[in-house]
């Protein structure tokens, strides 16, 4: 009997078997990991790296730091309200489905951000962007989960979490260069030849979605009651940093805040189908982990929007400036070549507490750097060190409390939290940037003031962390199952 012939729609909507050919393959499982990382590096990358390009952009659009902030702000808010509604669509309908048409989206999206004629256009393009960006973040973690061996669990996730750190703190050394060759479009340009690269590797050497989920309704007002709640808190930080509102439009957004996040709370509670499970929100290392996760991203983007605001008000040309953060993905990549062998000897709650409280002195060394801008640089270094130490064992303590079938969910919950710190990140940043920077000695001193409480925010991640249960050396949890490469 002749089987017969799809047509492009079915195509387009279902998932495609990866070739024999790369199935049989013994290292099939980290071809999935590298492909993988792509999306997790550009993602990140994408979210950060416009920082640097906030007063190319401002000259340009004629505006403030407060209105500039959202070319960031749009894209994260969004991100966070799409990735665990995105991570419950993809274990219902394929992860490697929606993260192949997440890549396309951005794709699209990127080459549009960057021929924007307005401010207000380029906002609504990184929206659109970020919807792309959700439906590959929220898979990432997911497809590694369930594509390696439980035994390489901590390593493989330790690859992707490095490769989504590494793209977020690469964003400022990137962008500068891109800036100074070419000016603040070439930042979106650039994200067109990797996409579509990126779009045929995830074709052939991702697998398929075998262990699926069910799915009755989408809790459309818990998504739009989360999405309202982080765009009212961050608009009312965003005015204290210099957007122009009034005073009682401040404290109103701020109220309403707090009313949407209780609001919030309620529906996800008493919700049949709920966009965020309190259930699974109650194991602790899932509690924990999120939480330190968020507080850890809110220290690590908040000194990538502060440093270059610093380093320009000193003269620093852009792309020195550029290279001067790299010290910072240095950092972490430094850490991710001996994840591994630490892993094997320490626990991961030790990992966790112990790599965050060294971001923490990095923190704090890089505000009483003062003028010397190679002791920033080491300080940074510092600080990247004490990221990598964190990432991976915080990603498998998240991943391992999680079942299978909730992978999509717990990786998209993982990746959320992620974007709300960023987002807080960069309101926190350009807030206390902006409140400290008085005086003749504005720059330092706003720097100072943002380094410290970005330190203490760390601690707090080392904090909870500490309340994490004891993973033995080198234990990958015991809840993901090694499905989807057979």
């Amino acid at each position: 009997m002749t089987t017969p012939t799809r047509t492009w729609r079915e195509k387009l909507l279902t998932e495609q078997e990866r070739p024999a050919s790369i199935k049989a393959r013994s290292n099939a499982p980290w071809l999935a990991v590298i492909t993988v990382c792509f999306g997790a590096f550009m993602g990140q990358l994408d979210a950060s790296i416009v920082t640097i390009a906030f007063p190319a952009m401002r000259a340009q659009f004629h505006t403030g730091l407060g209105a500039i902030e959202w070319v960031s702000l749009s894209y994260l808010v969004t991100l966070v309200a799409m990735l665990t509604p995105v991570g419950r669509f993809s274990d219902v309908h394929g992860r490697k489905l929606l993260y192949t048409w997440g890549f396309g989206v951005f794709t699209v999206a990127s080459a549009v951000c960057g021929a924007a004629p307005t401010l207000a256009a380029l906002l609504v393009f990184r929206v659109i962007q970020a919807f792309g960006a959700a439906l590959m973040q929220s898979n990432s973690v997911a497809l590694v989960t369930t594509s390696v061996r439980p035994a390489d669990l901590r390593k493989a996730l330790g690859i992707q979490g490095t490769a989504q750190a590494l793209g977020l703190a690469l964003g400022p050394t990137v962008g500068g260069l891109l800036v100074a060759a070419g000016g603040w479009r070439l930042v979106f340009y650039v994200n067109v030849p990797v996409g579509i690269a990126a779009i045929v590797m995830a074709r052939y050497l991702l697998p398929r979605t075998h262990h699926k989920s069910t799915m009755e309704q989408t809790d459309w007002a818990g998504l739009v009651l989360l999405g309202a709640t982080t765009s009212a808190l961050l608009l009312a930080m965003s005015a204290i940093s210099g957007l122009h509102l009034g005073s009682s439009a401040v404290i109103a957004l701020f109220v309403l805040s707090a009313v949407l996040l209780v609001a919030f709370v309620w529906r996800e509670h008493t919700a049949a189908e709920p966009l965020v499970p309190l259930s699974l929100l109650a194991h602790r290392d899932m509690a924990t982990g999120l939480t330190s996760g968020m507080f850890a991203f809110v220290a690590l983007f908040g000194m990538l929007v502060v440093a270059p605001f610093l380093l320009d008000a000193r003269g620093i040309h852009v792309a020195i400036a550029g290279i001067i953060l790299t010290a910072l993905p240095l950092g972490i990549g430094i850490a991710a070549a001996a994840a591994g062998a630490l892993s094997g000897k320490f626990s991961g709650r030790l990992l966790t507490v112990t790599g965050m409280l060294i971001a923490a002195v990095g923190l704090v060394a890089a505000g009483l750097s003062g003028s010397v801008t190679a002791l920033l640089a080491g300080a940074l270094l510092i600080m990247g060190l004490g990221i990598g130490v964190f990432n991976p064992s915080n990603n498998a303590g998240i991943m391992t409390s999680a079942p299978s079938s909730s992978a999509g969910l717990a990786s998209g919950l993982l990746n959320m939290t992620r974007g709300l710190g960023t987002a807080l990140g960069v309101a926190v940043g350009a807030l206390t940037y902006h409140l400290g920077g008085t005086g003749a000695s504005a720059p330092e001193h706003g720097f100072l003031i943002a380094s410290v409480v970005l330190a203490i925010i760390a601690a707090g991640a080392a904090l909870v962390s500490r309340f994490g249960s004891r993973h033995a050396p080198g234990s990958a949890g015991g809840s993901v199952h090694y499905v989807e490469a057979l």
